[in-house]
């Protein structure tokens, strides 16, 4: 019998290089459920809420398969740091992260449609940004733009430059899919994996 199909639910790019790295075949499939933060909602807890019904959306659309759903909410303090969406928003959210912590809660969601089996995880990974100046921002900005990640920077590129420390149980996690978590739990869904 052939194995079930993998099926990510998300369009991002980055979580599709994520698997490929890893060497699986997968379908793509992005959910349209409402992202919004619930009032008073916690990061990690809008992490977890979202990453399910990403899920659950996709398996009803392709039973007989093992679905990838991950969701990333970044906060620096109380505030929740959306995509920036733009060079002028990018900037303004990295010199506001200036000398500050920035807290990243990755969540995955592993479903697999053919018997409703959920396993999940939610990784934490803990960032310091060192003190920026503005032309630094800029610098970086002009080079990389990243108003499609959250936070306003690319850690797995020349983002990496703009922190003092950042400890995680799972690095890949901070790209928007915590890998070690995903393999662990393809293997106890058997998949075979290295």
């Amino acid at each position: 019998m052939a194995p079930p199909t993998l099926v990510l639910a998300s369009g991002s790019r980055y979580r599709r290089e994520q698997l490929a790295r890893l060497g699986l075949a997968v379908e793509c499939d992005a959910p349209d459920i409402d992202e919004a933060r619930l009032p008073g909602e916690a990061a990690a807890a809008m992490a977890s809420r979202l990453a399910r019904p990403k899920a659950q959306a996709v398996a009803a659309r392709h039973p007989e398969s093992i679905i990838i759903a991950a969701d990333q909410v970044a906060a620096r303090g109380e505030d929740i740091l959306g995509k920036p969406g733009s060079a002028s928003a990018q900037r303004q959210q990295l010199l506001a992260s200036s000398a500050q912590e920035l807290r990243f809660h990755s969540a995955v969601a592993l479903l697999d449609s053919r018997n409703g089996s959920l396993r999940e995880h939610l990784d934490l990974t803990l960032c310091r940004m060192r003190a920026l100046t503005a032309a630094e921002v800029e610098r970086y900005v002009v080079l990389e733009p990243a108003g499609d990640c959250a936070g306003g920077f690319k850690v797995e590129g020349r983002g990496i430059a703009l922190f003092e420390r950042i400890d995680s149980e799972d690095p890949s996690a901070l790209i928007g899919l915590p890998l070690i978590a995903l393999c662990r739990m393809l293997r106890a869904a058997g998949w075979e994996l290295p």
